[in-house]
């Protein structure tokens, strides 16, 4: 007998408010946080020796964070049960010498972030935010959440080629935003004001960490209101719905597993940091969590042999302008519950016992599934669950939400598989 959802509409709805209030990885780390201290989680510093105490610990690391709930009487040797999910999202990052322009505007010089849909950020409205380092070493959120920014795409008039040729679009000269007039570009202007924004000294801030993003708020869009259209939700529709599942884990009781919520950095570019899958953030943590509890390096191996890991990531809802781009026998469909990931070439990280697990946590849930294969003829993405897999030793299942529009600006996706998601995540983190 399956169990009844226990997300619903609400957490769509809280969904909106979350990635309204996370327009950068530091932004979205921070309300994780936030949200995980109300859930009765503490903060550990890795600098610290830790404790084998149980209870709801995270661990903050610039634009990753690692949440786990150690439940009473765990033995070293126990498994970890792992959503792990990315906080990035493509978009235009700031350069290091910020201040350019020309011909009366002044501008800001960006540089690509990722592989974004460029098109999609062309007359679009632009807030700048991101977190500035001080002096003193330590660091500030920034927000600019209102129109600041913008690149105006050329006018057609100006370019009669573009219909008949489509839009051409260099990435150097083409897609520099203009934030204000004047000949009297000067080096500092836009740390200057940011300073100013943030209540600062002039002069205080040493580093920064800036990106753009669109000021248009996330919104229920169709007759209906059936879908999303949203920013960002590659990839933050899973670190919600993660922290939800995990919050809803800590408060069972008698949990045979150890929950975990793992979200990294830098999956757009390769996941190649120490924020990033590809470093060694989780298995840190993991370890450190094994031997805090006194447990021995073959607790560790027992502990690692016996654990799974649902890597969610966004994937692609068949699109009805394009369905040919899609294998003809996987269809993928908005609001037809999370997908299953497969590819042979191990793109993806799913066999056959994942898909088993995957499977049972979703009959739990009482909801249904669905699978993604790529058309043989289209190159396959990846995720961090290769990564995840390969790097630590630990069964990785491929998942996530159906969406169109990936790595624009704004994406649309069902509005029911958010909390869809979620669901499926807190059947498999309870066992």
């Amino acid at each position: 007998m399956s169990e009844p959802s226990r997300f619903d509409r609400g957490h769509t709805d809280d969904l909106l408010s979350f990635l309204a209030a996370s327009p950068t990885p530091y932004h979205a780390v921070a309300n994780t946080a936030e949200r995980l201290e109300k859930a009765g989680f503490r903060q550990v510093a890795e600098t610290d020796a830790w404790d084998g105490t149980s209870g709801g610990k995270y661990v903050l690391r610039g634009g990753a964070i690692v949440a786990w709930f150690v439940p009473e009487g765990a033995d070293p040797h126990t498994p970890f049960r792992i959503v792990g999910a990315h906080t990035d999202s493509p978009n235009l990052r700031v350069k290091p010498r910020p201040d350019t322009g020309g011909h009366g505007f002044r501008q800001v010089a960006v540089e690509i972030y990722g592989g974004p849909l460029l098109n999609s950020w062309l007359d679009r409205d632009l807030g700048l935010a991101g977190r500035l380092t001080l002096r003193d070493g330590s660091t500030r959120l920034v927000n600019v959440d209102r129109p600041l920014l913008r690149v105006p795409q050329l006018a057609i008039h100006l370019d009669r080629s573009v219909s008949a040729d489509g839009l051409k679009l260099d990435k150097q000269r083409h897609l520099q935003p203009i934030w204000g007039l004047g000949d009297d570009v000067r080096d500092g202007d836009l740390i200057a004001f940011l300073e100013e924004e943030s209540g600062l000294a002039p002069g205080e801030v040493t580093g920064w960490d800036l990106m753009t993003h669109s000021v248009e708020a996330p919104s229920y869009l169709g007759r209906d209101q059936e879908f999303v259209a949203a920013p960002r939700m590659d990839n933050l529709l899973s670190v919600h719905a993660g922290l939800a599942a995990l919050a809803l884990a800590a408060a069972r009781e008698n949990l045979p597993y150890i929950p975990v919520l793992a979200g990294f950095d830098h999956e757009e570019n390769g996941s190649q940091s120490d924020t990033g899958a590809d470093g060694p953030l989780l298995g840190g943590v993991l370890e450190r969590s094994v031997f805090a509890r006194g447990g021995s390096y073959e607790d560790r191996a027992r502990a690692f042999a016996g654990t799974v890991c649902l890597s969610s990531d966004t994937g692609h809802a068949v699109h009805p302008n394009y369905a040919e781009r899609h294998d003809p026998t996987h269809h993928p469909r908005v609001n037809g519950g999370p997908i299953l990931k497969v590819n042979v070439n191990n793109r993806y990280a799913t066999d056959g016992s994942g898909r088993a697990v995957f499977a049972a946590a979703c009959e739990k849930a009482g909801i249904p599934f669905q699978t993604f294969v790529s058309n043989n003829s289209m190159p396959c993405g990846t995720t961090i669950g290769p990564i995840t897999a390969a790097r630590h030793g630990i069964k990785t299942v491929d998942i996530g939400v159906a969406i169109l529009s990936m790595h624009s600006a704004r994406e649309l996706c069902g509005d029911r598989d958010p909390y869809l998601l979620a669901n499926a995540l807190a059947a498999f983190l309870e066992g």
